[in-house]
């Protein structure tokens, strides 16, 4: 069967991830998959992230070179990438074992499936796994495969997300207007064409660090305001956008008493 499992190209976008970065390579490269492309896209890192990338010259195509940001670093990707599925995990995310062959193999069943999504574990600096209850809540979300819960909250988890090429063409790139919420955007561009199928395993770890700009909150004000502005592109009526802010109000609580220590 291995000859006929579609090729994936994954992006990774990087900037002075030195403590992360291996880690996401090796979840990438151990998963022994025989049609992958692995793009990592440095937006000219200044601490050790170089030596790192040089250690897999033979096994991977990076790039070093400043860039206007993170989701400009993964388009930058996405046009070199030449699979017929693609995704991106960000500089210190990783891949479950075993993740790329599963989705291959759905994407072979499923053959009228354009993107493919499951779930991701919630992991700290260690990698170890915490944060279970909120694990819990976005998997039960996610058995609903809902639009219109899609609206009140991100229930879609970015790093265990892939999509074929074809959807590429016709939604295009990721939107560069965002900084923190490009993935939530493009989602409802992927389900205005075809909702996703899901698989619920885990794909992916989703981690938790200090310098992660989507777990502080020094710009928490610009991430709500993105947030709101995909509301008002996507959302059919306003009663919706109430009940975001109203999620959004109680799991900024829920994630502020998480953070108390």
């Amino acid at each position: 069967m291995t000859e006929n499992l579609p090729s994936i190209s994954i992006v990774t976008p990087s900037l002075n991830q030195e403590k992360f970065i291996e880690a996401t390579i090796q979840s990438v490269l151990e998963q022994g998959y025989p049609s992958l492309e692995y793009i990592v896209m440095d937006g000219g890192s200044t601490d050790g992230t170089l030596e790192i990338l040089k250690k897999y010259d033979t096994s991977i195509r990076w790039f070093s070179e400043k860039d206007s940001g993170q989701t400009n670093a993964i388009n930058k990707g996405l046009k070199l990438a030449s699979g017929a599925i693609l995704a991106y995990l960000n500089a210190d995310d990783i891949l479950m074992p075993g993740s790329l062959r599963l989705v291959a193999e759905q994407f072979l069943s499923h053959p009228e499936a354009g993107w493919i999504t499951g779930r991701s574990r919630i992991i700290d600096e260690q990698g170890n796994a915490i944060r279970s209850s909120i694990s819990l809540y976005k998997n039960a979300l996610l058995l609903t495969r809902s639009y219109r819960l899609l609206l009140v909250t991100n229930y879609i988890s970015q790093p265990a997300t892939f999509w074929r090429r074809t959807l590429l063409d016709q939604c295009g790139l990721l939107d560069e207007s965002f900084d923190y919420v490009m993935d939530y955007e493009y989602w409802f561009r992927l389900w205005k064409l075809t909702p996703p199928h899901i698989i619920h395993r885990e794909l992916a770890g989703f981690r938790i660090q200090k310098m992660s700009k989507t777990t502080t909150l020094g710009h928490l004000g610009d991430y709500i305001e993105e947030e709101k502005r995909i509301l008002r592109q996507y959302a059919p009526a306003g009663i919706w956008k109430k009940l975001h802010d109203l999620h959004r109000y109680g799991m900024t609580k829920v994630y502020s008493w998480i953070n108390r220590e």
